[in-house]
């Protein structure tokens, strides 16, 4: 899949200084390209290909809150400690329920990222997981392209307008 990404991104033929590169889970923190570089060492396909496009010239940007980053994670560490749930917790929002939430507040965070960092002429590449969506807070005046493949929720979306 990386390899493909690979090329349908050499493909488009862009020019490296006017890439902004958006990464899912990436956060702002003046650290970005050390977290890249370590994830990178360990072997993750994705942040290699994110190296060597930052090694071509574009620009790494710090994509997420930490903030929602940190409560996704707790969120999920606890859901995975709390195996029985009384009934007084189940009437309580369930952690799938409480990182739907969050997944949403991390989109709508990203999308902003996005909208408020990408200048005119600016190009943005953004990885992201599959069930991210962007499209309900991302300006108008950015147009998107899906090198790979249109994700369905984005079909749905589009039909909606």
């Amino acid at each position: 899949m990386w390899q493909e990404t690979e090329k349908a991104l050499d493909a488009l033929e862009l020019s490296y200084p006017q890439i902004k590169i958006y990464q899912d889970g990436l956060p702002i923190c003046r650290k970005e390209i050390n977290i890249v570089r370590d994830l990178a060492k360990l072997g993750s396909p994705n942040h290699r290909l994110v190296l060597k496009l930052v090694e071509r010239g574009a620009r790494l940007m710090g994509t997420e809150s930490a903030d929602l980053l940190v409560r996704e994670y707790e969120v999920i560490k606890q859901g995975l400690g709390n195996k029985h749930h009384s009934r007084s917790e189940s009437r309580s929002k369930q952690p799938a329920e409480i990182l739907e939430t969050i997944l949403a507040s991390r989109d709508e965070f990203i999308a902003h990222r996005i909208s408020d960092t990408l200048e005119p002429g600016d190009v943005g590449i953004v990885f992201l997981g599959m069930l991210h969506n962007l499209s309900p807070w991302l300006a108008v005046d950015i147009e998107t392209v899906y090198p790979l493949y249109f994700p369905q929720h984005q079909k749905a979306h589009d039909h909606a307008r």
